[in-house]
């Protein structure tokens, strides 16, 4: 039951950006692999340290995988 609500809840998304130029679909991709790195980072982080030391473990794993993930994906431009 809940597997059908997930796939009607994820149609829209896919049905909206494959209707998107190929630069949207890029820039979705990119925040979608950023989010997903930042949170995975977060939860490794979060493994570590205790107290505020794993607050901080936490926030610095989410921010190397959001940073990690934007770069493999080739989503941060040229300054």
């Amino acid at each position: 039951m809940f597997r059908r609500f997930g796939i009607l809840a994820v149609l829209p998304v896919v049905i909206t950006v494959s209707a998107c130029s190929p630069a949207a679909q890029h820039e979705a991709a990119c925040v979608g692999g950023t989010l997903t790195g930042a949170t995975i980072g977060g939860a490794i982080g979060n493994r570590f340290g205790g107290g505020t030391g794993q607050s901080i473990m936490t926030a610095a794993g989410a921010l190397v995988g959001g940073v990690t993930a934007a770069n493999s994906m080739n989503c941060v431009r040229p300054s």
